[in-house]
């Protein structure tokens, strides 16, 4: 989806103009906008988080069997 940095906003294809530029200030949009580090980060902590606590199940799991 388009992005246009100069509005801060998300475009529909729909919404943008004969030429691709953006309807509210006309230039022209990004493909896409990157994700912030933070949700990366988010993403790879909520990883190793989960494999600890699988990790944990698992020695449980031998010890109790």
């Amino acid at each position: 989806m388009p992005w246009c940095e100069q509005c801060d906003q998300q475009l529909e294809t729909e919404e943008l103009g004969a030429d691709g530029t953006c309807p509210t200030c006309g230039t022209e949009p990004l493909e896409h906008r990157k994700s912030p580090w933070w949700f990366k980060f988010l993403a790879v902590a909520t990883v190793i988080y989960l494999g600890y606590r699988a990790f944990q199940g698992v020695t449980w799991v031998v010890h109790h069997v």
